[in-house]
């Protein structure tokens, strides 16, 4: 909860919710202190490893410091892997809307292999935590979108189809992957697997949602029955980047 909000007050309600949920026992106050004092002691055996001048270290208290009504990790010229996807990946974006496809291939990328798992998939979340894990493998997915939608733009199909077979086989009512993975199964001269993968979703959707594809899924599969994909894949990505600049 501290680094994900380095820089901003974490209130001891938050904290406290986050530990134990509603029901926290008589203790947590005091256990939640011992808790950062535990804390601090680390950040000071840190701080010592990094710079061994007694003078120009910072203290523990001062990047994990008290205020009112809460705590704060001051993360000082450091920056958070969180921060820094967001940072590349807008720059993919941004890339993207200028139709600059290499350099948001290149940026979305470098966002993408940040990650090394699910979101503190070693850490025990509570309720506040479990939200931040959804709201970040929903950018995550955004940003996978978009690199894999640039890449299509650069004609690295063959390259893609491994990576898509594998995702949407984890994904398999996810729509835009879908979609790029029947272009580049068609681009690759695989015309009846990009609809069979199209039938597939579709048999994904009703069962588990009862829904039928969107109206851009429908039209990509019609364009490849009609030999012409790239004017309706061209179309959804435009409506993925629109959501996506809505969102930010």
């Amino acid at each position: 909860m501290l680094a994900l909000h380095a820089g901003r007050v974490v209130s001891v309600a938050s904290l406290t919710e986050e530990l134990w949920g509603a029901t926290p026992p008589r203790s947590a106050r005091t256990t939640l202190q011992t808790y950062v004092l535990q804390l601090r002691e680390l950040i000071g055996t840190a701080l010592e490893q990094t710079e061994p001048d007694p003078e120009m270290r910072r203290t523990a208290k001062s990047v994990l410091a008290t205020v009112p009504g809460g705590y704060l990790l001051d993360s000082g010229e450091g920056v958070s892997d969180v921060l820094e996807f967001q940072r590349l990946s807008g720059l993919g974006y941004r890339a993207m809307d200028a139709g600059d496809f290499p350099e948001a291939a290149r940026h979305l990328r470098e966002a993408l292999a940040l990650w090394s798992g699910p979101a503190f998939a070693d850490v025990q979340v509570g309720e506040q935590l479990q939200m931040e894990v959804k709201r970040l493998e929903e950018t995550r997915l955004c940003a996978l979108d978009q690199r894999i939608e640039a890449d299509l733009r650069l004609g690295r199909h063959r390259d893609l189809l491994a990576e898509l077979t594998v995702l949407t086989n984890r994904y398999p009512t996810h729509e835009n992957l879908y979609g790029q993975f029947m272009l580049a199964l068609h681009r690759s001269g695989r015309r009846s697997e990009a609809l069979e993968a199209y039938q597939r979703m579709r048999t994904n959707l009703v069962r588990e949602l009862g829904l039928e594809p969107s109206a851009d899924l429908q039209r990509v599969q019609r364009m490849i029955l009609m030999a012409r994909p790239e004017a309706a894949l061209a179309a959804a990505a435009n409506g993925t980047r629109e959501r996506l600049l809505r969102s930010r």
